[in-house]
C-alpha cells in the first residue's frame, strides 16, 4: 500500500487537463483551503458542475478521475444539468470506478495500479477486497457497460 494517497499538486496537471478536455471537460482550479465547488464528499474532495471539475492542489487524483468519470458516461445533453452528484444507478458507479482506473494509465508518473491503490487507502469497497481484484475478476458488466456506449474499445482502451 502507498505511504499517502497521490495529490493533483504531485502530478503534471497539464495532463490531466488535456486528458479531461479530450472528453469536452475543464478542470477548474480551486484556490488552498477554499470549499470546493460541487462536491459530494467535500473537504479535499473533486467537485463536479456542468462540464467542470473542480479541484484543489490537495485533491487526490482518484478524485478527480473519477468525478471526470461521472460526467464522461454521461450524454453531452445531460451534462449541463448536473451538480454535485450525477450517479444513475449501481451499473454507472460501477462504470465511473473501471473508467477511472483505465483513464489513469494514460496519466504519466500515474498508472492503474497506483490508482487502484489510491483507492483502497481512501476506502473504496469492493466484494473481492481490493481495488485490483475487483477490476482483474469482478468487473465484467462495468467493462461491457463501457463499451456499449462507445466509451472502452473492444481492447479495454479509452475511446
Amino acid at each position: 500500500m502507498t505511504a499517502s494517497i497521490l495529490r493533483i499538486a504531485d502530478i503534471d496537471r497539464t495532463a490531466i487537463e488535456s486528458l479531461l478536455a479530450h472528453y469536452g471537460l475543464t478542470l477548474a482550479q480551486v484556490a488552498d483551503g477554499a470549499a470546493i465547488p460541487g462536491s459530494f464528499w467535500g473537504d479535499e474532495e473533486a467537485g463536479i458542475i456542468g462540464n467542470t471539475v473542480y479541484a484543489r492542489g490537495d485533491t487526490p487524483v482518484h478524485s478527480v478521475l473519477h468525478e471526470a468519470g461521472h460526467l464522461i458516461v454521461l450524454p453531452q445533453e445531460r451534462r449541463a444539468d448536473v451538480h454535485t452528484d450525477a450517479t444513475d444507478s449501481i451499473e454507472e458507479e460501477d462504470a465511473v470506478c473501471y473508467l477511472q482506473i483505465v483513464l489513469a494509465g494514460s496519466l504519466p508518473g500515474v498508472g492503474s495500479a497506483r490508482l487502484m491503490e489510491d483507492m483502497d487507502a481512501w476506502g473504496y469497497s469492493f466484494r473481492l477486497g481490493s481495488a485490483q481484484a475487483w477490476f482483474a475478476h469482478d468487473a465484467e458488466n462495468a467493462r461491457a457497460w463501457l463499451i456499449a456506449r462507445g466509451l472502452l474499445t473492444q481492447a479495454g482502451e479509452p475511446v
